[in-house]
């Protein structure tokens, strides 16, 4: 059972949310800091991450590149937008897959919820038919897995 709940928000917008143990300021380094993601954004088992760039300013880059031990790869590359410490971060993605390739704008906030987090992650691609393509990757399972490995970062004897 997932803890993410993803949703479709107007045509072409998913909108995830997911609450964690960890707290906003914990979540937010864990999606800035490369140590840290390459720890989690790992997806389903058998994927490894081979290539972790994540410059949290405005106009850093964002490169991202796995690969699956049946010799499949997939990368994703991007600019930070807008950073608020903490809070927020906005940027762009743009995700090849196969012959696939799709461009999205991607808004995450971390709010305090409890003695936790609450993430809320927007992402907003040009067409329905775009968005669609990316839910059918599994997209929700690939996320659920690499979050269930974030609040153990912070939260095991000699977290982070």
């Amino acid at each position: 059972m997932s803890n993410l709940a993803l949703t479709r928000d107007g045509e072409t917008d998913i909108v995830a949310t997911r609450r964690f143990k960890a707290s906003p300021e914990a979540l937010y380094r864990a999606h800035t800091d490369p140590e840290l993601i390459r720890q989690w954004v790992l997806g389903p088992p058998g994927w490894s991450m081979t290539v972790c760039v994540n410059e949290a300013r405005p106009g850093g880059r964002i490169h991202y590149e796995w690969q699956h031990e049946d010799g499949q790869r997939f990368g994703i590359t991007g600019e930070m937008l807008e950073i608020e410490p903490g809070t927020r971060i906005v940027h762009s993605e743009r995700m090849e897959l196969d012959d696939a390739t799709a461009e999205y704008r991607v808004e995450t906030r971390f709010e305090a919820d409890g003695e936790g987090a609450l993430l809320t992650m927007r992402m907003v691609f040009a067409d329905e038919a775009t968005r669609e393509t990316m839910i059918e990757t599994g997209m929700e399972q690939g996320m659920e897995a690499s979050y269930a490995r974030v609040d153990p970062l912070f939260t095991s004897p000699g977290g982070q």
